[in-house]
């Protein structure tokens, strides 16, 4: 059983959790690639080497009444807004949520699949969470390298066993790497691939977080890796962090407005680093960063190698900057109505659904009815490929015998 060290006495109370909603309508069959979960408790139990086990993150309550991860003797949480849904707008806040104040479906996966039921989600791809660092930087970043590489290990052990097993038609499953040590990010990487993982991540900007740019050779085994396995690198915007704020700015307003900035960022820095042009076969997402951004890229990109003599050292000779965007980049896109009509200079093929579940971003329960309205105007062969077509092919993942429209 999971170890939950009581630490202190119980805040105040909060609201309780929002009923059921009704299940919604099913207009499309969707594939969101972009939701998140929130590691239970027992997460790490029975999974680490006999000589970790009693260093394993582990779930304690703080003197506030907190629930937080313990890991070498440093607290991490939950903040509120990471997992809202079903909560009523009066308790979405920063400070840690306790597990009996989240929705089920964000820690459980026979929840999640009937939240996915009632949003009218087929199968979803989820990044992790708090205990992790969010990109998988907290156990890379351990004291002790050995006890950060067991678990990474262990979580994706968890991921596979618990939250992509039980229901697998259901889950795409993305697991960690191990980012202080590519060579052994590199095995990971291999390891859950030959067991069905389809995608990794890793911080999206990494010199942020003290690694290495994108720039370095340092990433090689990890994207090597990738390439040959048909991993898809999934990037999530804010994972190294989020965007720079000056002094006095409202960091959580600013922050939030600025991830297609972040996206447009860390985009054209992982296209210049050379990483796909030299490896064809790569496939990397671009997540919760919308759309608006990519067609403003590519005029760029264009205009600096047909006009202005800017990018000289690109080096493909074959394919331009913007080509190897579309062949190697995908963007998923949670509500864009005003850059829908920019799909086609993006390639429709190259653009993905995403619910975001259970952040304050998402759009559960209401999915379908927020696609319903962006693509309303979309003919319906590009709408099946945007809603599930791109992300079945992308990760190689089973849709259902029916699928709509």
């Amino acid at each position: 059983m999971p170890r939950i060290v009581k630490l202190g006495v119980s805040r105040p109370a909060t609201g309780p959790l929002l009923p059921d909603p009704e299940p919604r309508e099913v207009r499309y069959t969707l594939i969101s690639t972009d939701d998140h979960l929130v590691e239970p408790p027992e997460t790490f139990e029975g999974r680490m080497p006999r000589k970790f086990a009693d260093r394993a993150p582990r779930v304690v309550e703080t003197e506030e009444g907190h629930e937080v991860w313990l890991f070498e003797d440093t607290p991490y949480y939950q903040v509120g807004f990471m997992a809202v849904a079903g909560r009523p707008k009066q308790d979405y806040r920063m400070e840690p949520s306790r597990f009996e104040e989240l929705r089920p479906g964000c820690y459980r996966i026979k929840d999640r699949v009937k939240d996915q039921d009632i949003n009218g989600v087929w199968a979803s791809l989820n990044f992790p969470s708090g205990v992790t660092g969010f990109g998988g930087t907290l156990f890379s970043e351990a004291k002790d390298q050995e006890l950060g590489f067991e678990c990474v290990r262990a979580w994706n052990d968890w991921l596979f066993e618990d939250w992509y097993g039980p229901f697998p038609e259901r889950t795409i499953p993305l697991g960690l790497t191990f980012l202080s040590d590519p060579e052994k990010g590199a095995q990971e990487i291999r390891r859950n691939a030959a067991r069905g993982f389809k995608s990794t991540t890793i911080p999206e900007q990494p010199h942020t977080v003290g690694l290495p740019s994108c720039f370095d050779e340092y990433w090689d085994p990890i994207v090597r890796a990738c390439a040959e396995t048909d991993t898809v690198l999934s990037l999530h915007v804010g994972s190294a962090g989020p965007s720079p704020s000056p002094e006095g700015a409202p960091r959580m307003e600013l922050g939030a407005t600025m991830f297609q900035a972040q996206a447009f960022t860390s985009c054209a820095q992982w296209l210049w680093s050379a990483y796909p042009a030299r490896y064809p076969d790569l496939k990397i997402t671009m997540s919760e960063g919308g759309i608006a951004w990519v067609g403003g890229l590519i005029d760029r990109l264009d205009n600096i190698m047909t006009r202005s003599g800017y990018g000289q050292n690109w080096p493909d000779p074959k394919n331009s900057p913007s080509d190897v965007l579309r062949r190697n980049f995908w963007f998923t896109m949670i509500d864009d109505p005003s850059t829908i009509s920019t799909r086609h200079a993006i390639g429709v093929e190259n653009i993905m659904a995403e619910s975001d579940y259970p952040h304050g971003d998402g759009t559960w329960p209401d999915t379908q009815s927020v696609m319903a309205k962006l693509l309303k105007d979309v003919p319906d062969d590009e709408a099946r490929m945007i809603t599930h077509q791109n992300a079945a092919r992308l990760y190689r993942h089973p849709l259902p015998e029916v699928c709509v429209p």
